[in-house]
């Protein structure tokens, strides 16, 4: 069995989110939690007490802002900070920008208790996305290695780097003392043209060489996903998309489906392919077919 962490993005709704967390910690799975999510640190955790929860984090201009998410977190039994790590801007989406998003009057960023940090001001954004304008103004741009190391320095949580997707990066990850990487393209919603997730997860794991586990976020779907994931060398895999359909599908027990849909798909991908733990799982199993049109 792996354990298939799944990523809250911005859950709406205090009883979504209970529905969302309750399912995690009834199949076994380990919930990621947002800085922006529209549900608190806490609000989670009182949700599933007994399941396993992280903290996706944001660097903010205000590092006593930062600071008191990470506090938060370890106060309320998280057990690892992911620190993103590709979100110095927030990329050119389109579609929010013709409809110049915004949260719902009803809804807030629970994290924050300032009504622009809560993203609830409801002031006026122009012609922009609201939240494009929101990471301008509150998240620091000019974030470096520096700045990693300094929140290495801040907490004795396992941290793990969210966005890398260059074996530089990952070296430089490893070397400053991160406990792992998170191989991730924010969805492919950061930047056109960006690299598959599971295109540059090799030279990943190589990069680290056993140092820290390394994970993988990005177009995971079925269970035979996850089952070319590990083989390439990832320890576990994130999902997102696929639990927000099953909860709009049927709430708690639509995600609790989705879950159970996945493992049963990669119990089944292991034994068609002759793999009886999950230790047997190896880069044997993959073959890469050259493109069609490639020499055209």
């Amino acid at each position: 069995m792996i354990k298939m962490p799944c990523v809250n993005k911005k859950i709406v709704g205090t009883t979504r989110m209970q529905w969302f967390v309750r399912a995690c910690q009834a199949m076994g799975t380990g919930m990621m939690l947002s800085s922006w999510a529209t549900s608190s640190i806490e609000e989670v955790a009182e949700a599933a007490r007994t399941g396993l929860h992280w903290l996706q984090l944001y660097i903010y201009k205000d590092r006593d802002v930062t600071e008191s998410l990470v506090r938060r977190a370890e106060r309320a039994g998280y057990k690892g900070i992911f620190v993103t790590v590709d979100t110095p801007f927030l990329g050119r989406r389109v579609d929010d920008v013709r409809n110049k998003f915004q949260l719902p009057p009803h809804l807030r960023l629970k994290n924050f208790s300032s009504s622009d940090l809560a993203f609830s001001s409801g002031k006026d954004f122009g012609e922009d996305s609201g939240l494009a304008v929101y990471v301008a103004e509150a998240i620091d741009a000019s974030i470096n290695w520096e700045d990693i190391k300094w929140l290495r320095g801040l907490t004795s949580l396992p941290i793990v780097a969210k966005g890398i997707l260059r074996a530089d990066d990952a070296k430089e990850a490893v070397k400053i003392g991160l406990n792992g990487i998170l191989v991730s393209n924010h969805g492919a919603r950061q930047l056109d043209g960006v690299p598959a997730t599971i295109d540059v997860l090799p030279e990943i794991v190589e990069a680290v060489e056993g140092k820290v586990e390394v994970f993988l976020d990005g177009g995971v779907r079925k269970g035979t996903d996850v089952l070319k994931a590990l083989a390439l060398g990832a320890k576990a895999v994130f999902i997102g998309r696929p639990l927000i359909w099953g909860l709009v599908y049927q709430g708690e027990e639509g995600a609790k489906e989705v879950l159970q849909m996945l493992k049963e798909e990669f119990r089944l991908a292991m034994a068609l392919t002759g793999c009886r733990r999950v230790e047997e799982i190896g880069r044997t199993l993959i073959r890469r077919h050259q493109a069609l049109f490639s020499k055209i």
